[in-house]
């Protein structure tokens, strides 16, 4: 039978996607991505915020009318929606045949062997349950299915912050890192299929260990990794300030697999908003990192996010956010406008900000960094970077690739034309030439 699978939302649940793709392969079904050839579906919802709410819904009502009309045979929903919304899928969805959880994940195929035979069951396990280990995986990423350059490595579930915006717990669970030889495992495995460029992601990186040893043992972790043939650029995504160390920051300096490139998810620059948002770091305590990761680690690129219009933000709250960003000057940010979620405690703070509002600030924090972007985009200008190659541009003659300052998905490329032939997953050298907006123009060395 072929199953169509789409996944939806963030990286740490394209590794749930991949985890099930390569449970349902195992249990031998055959996947595809054509939608008038599949028999069967499983869409991995999200539900982070209103916009990624809609489109797992809108996604489930699009396949739902090929179940009805008899096309598909099955139709599963899993994930982050699956889990938030059980009850409400199972009432008003009446084509959705069964139900995953976030911490079934790996009983994918029963639930759809469960239809097929007739008897349709639902998984659901508690949050807390320990983490399954998984040893099959079909990567999803990178240029070939199943052999990709890249790949997400997610070194722990759930988090226990309770940001008071944020559902992640009520849906993902607390916080559990995954054991380190789990992790080795799975990496040494990416690097067999193929995989350059890993990326370490969880809801919190920093943390990672805590729960398992007691400790921090993210530098640990990453000292042990730089250690698999193959692997040659990490990337460490979602890195609260608070929690970097000292010894996180000599690690990245000393290791040179290690990228010089963190993402700080600081939400804003005003001290007021970050105690409602329940941060646990300040304005001072950011901008004080900030400078320390750059005289520790010459050229090393700050990745942020931010959300506007939190509940009672005011226009001096804005302003202080806008000073941060002009003080810092982030390689790269992305900014959110504020979404109200159910069940969080936000969602009962009064002094709405008006959406108008909302978007008005979201403009001038782009247009800023829009500016201090370009900036250091022509900084750029006469350096010799490693740029690992993503493909040819059909038609133009010239390759894309990334470089350590772009994760991929959410940053810039850098362009290049070559005399020979490049393979996507070859890491060339490329002297930058010119800076295009957020891009980077060069030549092959």
């Amino acid at each position: 039978m072929k199953i169509l699978f789409v996944s939806l939302g963030c990286d740490k649940n394209s590794v749930d996607s991949e985890v099930m793709l390569g449970v349902l392969s195992d249990a031998g079904f055959e996947l595809t991505d054509d939608e008038e050839e599949a028999e069967a579906a499983v869409v991995n919802t999200c539900c982070f915020i209103n916009d990624a709410k809609e489109e797992s819904i809108d996604t489930i009502i699009a396949l739902g009318k090929r179940r009805t009309s008899g096309q598909f045979r099955a139709l599963i929903v899993a994930g982050c929606l699956a889990e938030r919304y059980f009850d409400e899928i199972r009432k008003e969805l009446p084509e959705v045949d069964a139900v995953v959880n976030t911490a079934s994940i790996e009983k994918i195929a029963e639930a759809l062997k469960s239809v097929l035979e007739g008897a349709p069951r639902d998984f659901r396990a508690p949050l807390d349950s320990p983490l399954p280990e998984y040893d099959k995986r079909i990567l999803a990423t990178g240029a070939c299915y199943d052999s990709g350059y890249y790949g997400f490595l997610k070194i722990a579930e759930g988090c226990d912050r309770r940001c008071t915006y944020c559902v992640i717990p009520s849906v993902r669970g607390p916080y559990r890192s995954f054991p380190m030889e789990t992790l080795l495992a799975e990496a040494k495995s990416l690097a067999e299929k193929g995989v350059k460029e890993l990326n370490l992601v969880a809801q919190e990186t920093t943390l990672y260990g805590t729960d398992l040893y007691g400790k921090k043992t993210l530098p640990e972790l990453l000292r042990r990794l730089c250690g698999i043939e193959g692997i040659e650029w990490i990337r460490l995504l979602y890195c609260y300030p608070e929690e970097i160390t000292e010894e996180l920051i000599d690690t990245i300096a000393s290791e040179e697999k290690v990228l010089p490139y963190l993402d700080l998810p600081v939400q804003s620059g005003s001290d007021r908003i970050l105690a409602l948002m329940g941060r646990r770091t300040n304005r001072e305590e950011i901008t004080s990192l900030a400078a320390r990761l750059r005289e520790k680690i010459p050229g090393i690129c700050l990745r942020t996010t931010l959300i506007t219009g939190f509940p009672s933000e005011t226009e001096e709250d804005h302003r202080e956010t806008l000073r941060m960003m002009e003080e810092i000057r982030f390689d790269r940010l992305g900014v959110f406008v504020y979404s109200e979620e159910e069940g969080t405690a936000a969602a009962a703070m009064k002094d709405k900000v008006k959406e108008s509002v909302a978007l008005k600030r979201w403009n001038e924090i782009m247009a800023l960094q829009q500016e201090i972007a370009f900036e250091l985009a022509s900084e750029k200008e006469g350096l010799i970077l490693p740029v690992l190659t993503e493909g040819l541009l059909p038609g133009e003659g010239v390759y894309a690739g990334r470089s350590y300052m772009d994760a991929p998905g959410v940053d810039g490329y850098v362009f290049y034309p070559s005399d020979r032939e490049l393979m996507s997953g070859e890491i060339v050298k490329v002297r930058i030439l010119e800076a295009k907006d957020y891009d980077l123009v060069g030549e092959l060395i």
